[in-house]
């Protein structure tokens, strides 16, 4: 079997092949294309989305290939035209948005993705953002750094909230937001969550309570996203939904940067309706030189992030490895994006 392994600066060549050869009962034969995301940002290539690289750089790469694991190569309809050698694309990642789905079934290629990967990572993270907006952490922490001692922050006024007693709103209630909400609840939170298609009966077990999301807006003090990006999510938090928002609260988005409409963000900040932003997502990535929200009090920003540790790394190249191994042994895919293809 050949094996294309399209890896980069994050999942590496040697993590995807050697997840690999560890699935498989005899040595494939590899050829390997090594892609510049993240320390080049990733965008649309060929009709798909969050790509890396070329088409011509993968086809090239692709020549005789059975089977392809990657993250971040662009898997389009000019790429699945040229190999019609290739049965089976293993994406590394929650969703394969680097992958034409239609022309990827048309051309008889299943496609895999890896939900959960980071969702270890990504609650983590938000836990962190939400705790640096709350108590001001990074934002005091630049501010002294840059000269200034912000002891005014102790003013009653200007303190900070604790998470034991607060009401944080959860958007989404996936493999990320249920993580984020057993941590909450840990700290003693009151969890509100706000997601259409989870189960009400695990949202109780894990101690929280399932709301609409214009009610979830008006009770929580924090608001922490963490919802798919799709048609009926974009812009989900808009200007009329931020309104409903207590005076003060605190929002996060470490998710996806279109769920949140960012227009109105600079003035709810400066007016202090907002209290403080933390981000990792944005409309665009990365911001532009003018971006409204440099200039924005109680801003915290970074350059999506939240997924990136080692072990997201280590054990998104296991799960596209399983399905290699699962698919060398004739066994059925488990997660498989188009299992029309399979029929």
């Amino acid at each position: 079997m050949r094996v294309l392994c399209a890896g980069d600066e994050f999942v590496g060549n040697n993590l995807l092949a050697d997840a690999v050869r560890a699935e498989l009962a005899t040595e494939p034969e590899f050829s390997e294309l090594s892609l510049p995301w993240p320390v080049e940002p990733f965008g649309p290539v060929g009709g798909v989305h969050e790509a890396s690289g070329t088409e011509e750089q993968v086809i090239e790469a692709l020549a005789g290939a059975e089977v392809a694991v990657t993250q971040m190569a662009p898997f389009t309809k000019k790429v699945f035209a040229a190999a019609p050698e290739l049965k089976l694309v293993s994406v590394c990642r929650g969703g394969p948005v680097n992958v034409d789905l239609a022309a990827a079934t048309e051309a008889g290629v299943a496609v895999t993705y890896a939900p959960g990967r980071n969702a270890t990572a990504a609650a983590e993270f938000a836990i962190g953002m939400i705790l640096a907006a709350m108590r001001r952490i990074s934002t005091s922490s630049a501010e002294l750094l840059g000269g200034t001692w912000r002891g005014d922050y102790y003013a009653y006024p200007n303190a900070g909230l604790e998470l034991e007693g607060t009401t944080v709103g959860l958007v989404g209630y996936g493999a990320i937001g249920s993580r984020v909400a057993k941590v909450l609840v840990a700290f003693g939170s009151k969890v509100l969550v706000a997601d259409p298609y989870a189960k009400p009966e695990q949202i109780a077990a894990d101690g929280a309570e399932l709301v609409e999301l214009d009610d979830l807006l008006r009770r929580s003090a924090v608001v922490s996203l963490h919802a798919r990006l799709t048609d009926e999510t974009r812009h989900l938090i808009n200007a009329e939904r931020l309104a409903l928002l207590p005076d003060g609260a605190v929002l996060v988005n470490s998710a996806r940067g279109g769920l949140l409409d960012y227009a109105p963000l600079p003035d709810l900040l400066k007016s202090g309706r907002l209290g403080a932003l933390a981000l990792d997502v944005y409309d665009v990535e990365p911001p532009p030189a003018d971006w409204a929200l440099r200039d924005a009090p109680n801003v915290i920003a970074t350059p999506h992030l939240a997924g990136a540790s080692r072990q997201t790394a280590e054990r998104a190249a296991r799960i596209v490895a399983a399905e290699v191994g699962r698919y060398a042994r004739g066994e059925q895919l488990a997660n498989v994006a188009n299992p029309e293809v399979l029929r």
